[in-house]
């Protein structure tokens, strides 16, 4: 149970035109969320506390906390324990309703790819200048996953998924770790994308001729960075990120590939 203190319904500065009682009720609670006064895993107060203290009826708090779930702000539990319980979004979300709107403008994955472009070097910069023996560690613990693999492992089913699995986890330490949560966000959003189109593309290729080269050649680059950031060069290691992107875009997007729009991705 959270530590909430009730407030007045609309008790916000400046005045506000609100269409419909369910999003001012939505709105309190997300701004509660966003400020950390609710926490990840508080159990909102039961309905009826709710309901008495917004003046609202059951259905539209119940309206409200559809709005707030569409945002995956809360999750509904059923049963004697359930409840609204409060949760917080990955970049998977983000990377969703962006996803959407670069769709609807007809984006396609050269785009996508140029702009991780810009951001990933410049995280890979950042982390570098900033990086603790954990995030070393951990650089390297991935690694070892990814050493694990092996060309009979790329050959199987399942090769998409642990061949993304582990560059995702590998990318996201570098990213979501830089210091930089503007620069982290837009970047995770850019990988994830990407990520859906590599574990399309390497679902269709798992089986051809090249696949366990390309690996190895990924693990080595990687390995590379990690000797950089490990002396802590930030230039070298956003140079070197760089060059590492390039090397896997023409991989990945071979063929004209990436003139398509992400529509086709997505649908």
């Amino acid at each position: 149970m959270s530590n909430r203190e009730p407030a007045p319904l609309g008790a916000a500065s400046g005045s506000v035109r609100i269409p419909k009682t369910a999003e001012l009720v939505a709105a309190r609670l997300r701004t509660e969320i966003v400020r950390g006064q609710l926490k990840e895993g508080d159990t909102l107060p039961p309905e009826t506390t709710l309901m008495e203290e917004f003046c609202v009826s059951r259905p539209t708090l119940r309206e409200a906390y559809r709005l707030l779930e569409a945002e995956s702000l809360i999750q509904l539990k059923r049963g004697a324990r359930g409840g609204a319980v409060v949760s917080v979004p990955d970049i998977s979300v983000a990377a969703r309703y962006v996803g959407l709107i670069l769709q609807m403008s007809g984006t396609t994955l050269d785009e996508i790819y140029s702009a991780r472009m810009v951001f990933e070097p410049t995280c890979a910069r950042l982390f570098t200048e900033r990086r603790t023996d954990n995030d070393l560690d951990d650089l390297r613990a991935c690694i070892d996953r990814m050493c694990d693999i092996t060309e009979e492992d790329l050959k199987t089913n399942r090769a998409p998924e642990i061949w993304a699995e582990l560059t995702g986890s590998f990318q996201s330490i570098i990213t979501e770790r830089c210091g930089n949560n503007a620069l982290s966000v837009q970047a995770g959003v850019l990988r994830d994308i990407v990520t859906t189109h590599q574990k399309s593309a390497l679902d269709r290729g798992a089986r051809r001729k090249g696949t366990w080269p390309a690996y190895r050649r990924n693990l080595r680059s990687y390995e590379k960075f990690v000797s950089i950031v490990a002396v802590g060069d930030g230039v070298a290691a956003e140079e070197h990120w760089a060059a590492h992107l390039r090397s896997v875009g023409k991989i990945l997007f071979s063929g004209g590939v990436g003139r398509a729009s992400i529509v086709e991705l997505f649908s």
